[in-house]
């Protein structure tokens, strides 16, 4: 996986926010990877979900996309793509940064 930074343009009225926003998503990591190790695809599904319907609103389109593809995996019971879909927005997460403009 690649290390390259991705630059993310938020508006600056929402600097508050973003930090917290963020920091929430890693716990939303933790949360995905322990439902993983117990095959709770109910809680993948709608952890999925919910950060499908987030992260775009902040403009992080592709942790949008990221939780789209967590929710269906869940759906399908797919343990291997929903692994592999939680690594992508692990990746993401570590790789994001802001800038307020």
């Amino acid at each position: 996986m690649s290390d390259e930074k991705i630059i993310i343009q938020v508006d600056p009225d929402l600097e508050d926010l973003i930090p917290g926003f963020l920091e929430n998503r890693k716990l939303d990591v933790e949360k995905l990877r322990a439902e993983l190790e117990s095959n709770n695809f109910i809680n993948l599904q709608s952890i999925g979900h919910s950060i499908k319907g987030v992260g775009g609103g902040y403009g992080f389109d592709l942790m949008s996309e990221l939780g789209a593809a967590i929710e269906s995996a869940a759906k399908e019971q797919n343990s291997e793509l929903a692994r592999e879909k939680v690594d992508q927005l692990y990746n993401y997460l570590q790789r994001v940064v802001v800038e307020y403009a």
